[in-house]
């Protein structure tokens, strides 16, 4: 299987709210783009040979910057949509706590049990992740392949890819125009990177 190379889109006209927004399909922000011209410079001297991206504007337009450098077309994957809030969509977690306490409670325990009134079970959005996965095992070793998606997608990605539970995914911190490195072989994946910014620095 390739070297993965993960990316976060970057900062959204919404990053500044503390409301969740998955399905929404919020555009890049001055800095996000900004962003996705440092992530395409930073990924330039790359030997890439596929370039997949969430179908979600802030993911699609990060992707397609990264890949005007390498003459690829950007494979569209609605497996890489961020997690359906359904109802919650766009409220703090205050908000949930005071409509869906019952919800509140199950996120606040990280339980594999939660479900969002209207959109996806944590079970659903897993398998759609590992029906992503699948795709990857077209790849040799040999392969350089970028994934721009969204935070929860990506630490799902990384947790499968390493063989940890999901539950451990509430523990990794993607910040956006994040790149993050994963060797992948059929014993397992081996992290190289993780959440690096360091392309960010001296601007913005």
């Amino acid at each position: 299987m390739p070297r993965l190379l993960l990316v976060r889109h970057g900062k959204t006209e919404l990053n500044s709210s503390e409301g969740y927004w998955g399905n929404t399909d919020v555009e890049l922000s001055a800095e996000g783009l900004w962003q996705a011209g440092r992530l395409r410079d930073r990924l330039a001297k790359e030997n890439i040979r596929s370039i997949y991206s969430s179908d979600l504007n802030r993911a699609l337009v990060t992707a397609k910057t990264i890949a005007t450098l390498h003459n690829r077309e950007v494979t569209v994957c609605t497996e890489l949509r961020e997690i359906d809030f359904g109802r919650l969509e766009g409220l703090t977690f205050s908000q949930v706590d005071e409509h869906y306490p019952e919800i509140a409670q199950l996120w606040l325990e990280q339980s594999l049990k939660l479900a969002f009134p209207g959109g996806e079970s944590i079970g659903q959005f897993e398998e759609r992740i590992t029906s992503f996965r699948r795709r990857l095992q077209k790849h040799s070793g040999e392969e350089s392949i970028v994934v721009v998606a969204h935070s929860g997608v990506l630490r799902t990605l990384v947790c499968q890819l390493l063989g940890f539970e999901p539950r451990r995914g509430w523990q990794i911190r993607l910040d956006p125009a994040s790149l993050t490195v994963v060797e992948t072989y059929p014993q397992g994946g081996i992290l190289t990177l993780l959440n690096d910014v360091s392309h960010l620095v001296g601007g913005g």
